[in-house]
């Protein structure tokens, strides 16, 4: 799973990282902690024009969908998509052959499972570098009003050793692409096969992870802050470090 990111990038980072324009940038606020449940607008690079940044909202609603009801029902199982059947499921099938994207954030949350307890972890680049996530997108028509939505889901692949250790629950993690993996994921004329072959898990060593606090699971408190990153040492054992 990957419900929670870390997207603090300001529009310079982005523009300078990824060689295009940030789209409505008056609309884009950078935060420490989004979670997809709040279904977030957040800065995505989408296949159909790489030159732009477009702020796209967490949680895929597919083109097809009939009504509003409909769109308000599956934007919440759509946070993610499996790599592993993203080609066969009818929410991402028809998206995945031309409708691919690029999330980029600055870092994931994940949470550990240690005996009774659930720790939370930060996870970021090694050399603190923008994280570029893999990921679908659509625009869906309401059908009454004529309003676009344009949305998107992060695509999971299965854990690499460090993650498998973090996420012991689920051992899931984001599909996280290099940058020789980025030109071709937003190229379409790569093949599906050859498309599906760049949702591996990063080695271990393209990351660093360390324990934080539990202020990240505060329902009252302000997140949008750096105090949600900063290292935090628990008295426990099996953690990996």
């Amino acid at each position: 799973m990957c419900f929670t990111v870390n997207v603090n990038l300001i529009r310079e980072e982005l523009e300078n990282r990824y060689g295009a324009t940030l789209i409505d940038p008056d609309n884009y606020r950078p935060s420490y902690y989004y979670h997809a449940f709040a279904l977030p607008t957040m800065p995505v690079i989408c296949s159909g024009d790489t030159s732009g940044i477009r702020l796209l909202k967490w949680g895929l609603i597919p083109s097809s969908t009939p009504n509003s009801e409909q769109a308000n029902i599956i934007r919440y199982k759509t946070f993610n998509a499996r790599a592993e059947s993203l080609g066969k499921k009818p929410s991402f099938s028809s998206a995945f052959p031309s409708k691919r994207c690029i999330i980029p954030v600055k870092g994931f949350f994940e949470w550990q499972h240690v005996g009774k307890d659930k720790i939370p972890w930060y996870i970021y680049n090694a050399e603190n570098e923008i994280i570029s996530l893999a990921g679908i997108y659509d625009d869906w028509v309401e059908n009454t009003t004529g309003e676009v939505f344009s949305t998107f889901s992060i695509i999971t692949t299965e854990a690499n050793e460090m993650m498998a250790v973090i996420h012991n629950s689920g051992k899931r993690m984001p599909a996280i692409l290099d940058k020789s993996a980025e030109v071709r994921w937003k190229d379409l004329s790569v093949s599906r096969t050859d498309a599906l072959n760049l949702l591996t898990p990063c080695p271990s060593e393209f990351l660093h992870a360390h324990t934080i606090s539990q202020l990240i699971n505060s329902r009252a408190a302000d997140l949008n802050t750096p105090d949600v990153i900063k290292p935090y040492n628990y008295q426990a054992e099996n953690l990996l470090f």
